[in-house]
């Protein structure tokens, strides 16, 4: 394996690890980081695999905006994790990307279980819930006070749960387990 190839293979996981410690330290994911990532995943495809390398970062990256994008409208997530997950797709391209997304989803949600009852919300969240429920089959957006601007919510950094998903299937492929 050529120091390209190499480098390519573990740089989403330590790219994603760095933006897990900014998103669990400040609770942002800057520009400064998400943007060279993004540039390093399509170059570095690109130079490995010629166009099909560049076409599948592109693709990784335009298949993160597509799917988190719902989501940053509505205020469910911030613009880091976006900017985190595009240049993770850069990195990754779309196959990895969608693992990475699901074991992100699964990590995410266990940090909140264990936030949740921690702080003992969970009557509250279940409420909550409830409330986007009705929301989402109404086509209704829930309200200004279930999004991120609300300072009394719960809030999980996704950006730590997907930094921890694309070390362990960075890990589970390296060790041939994925």
């Amino acid at each position: 394996m050529t120091i390209i190839r190499l480098s390519l293979f573990w740089l989403p996981a330590v790219f994603g690890a760095i933006a897990g410690v900014t998103d669990w330290r400040w609770r942002r994911i800057p520009n400064w980081w998400t943007v060279p990532g993004f540039v390093l995943g399509l170059a570095g495809n690109w130079m490995v695999r010629g166009w099909p390398g560049g076409k599948d970062s592109l693709l990784g990256a335009g298949l993160g905006l597509l799917l988190l994008l719902p989501f940053v409208a509505v205020r469910g997530i911030g613009m880091g994790d976006l900017k985190l997950v595009i240049a993770l797709g850069a990195l990754l391209g779309p196959r990895h990307l969608l693992s990475v997304l699901f074991a992100g989803i699964l990590v995410n949600a266990l940090m909140a279980a264990v936030m949740i009852i921690a702080k003992k919300r969970v009557l509250e969240t279940l409420r909550n819930l409830l409330r986007m429920l009705a929301a989402f089959l109404s086509l209704h957006l829930p309200g200004p006070d279930l999004t991120l601007d609300n300072p009394n919510l719960v809030k999980v950094p996704f950006g730590v749960a997907i930094a921890v998903a694309v070390v362990l299937y960075t890990v589970g492929r390296a060790l041939h387990v994925i």
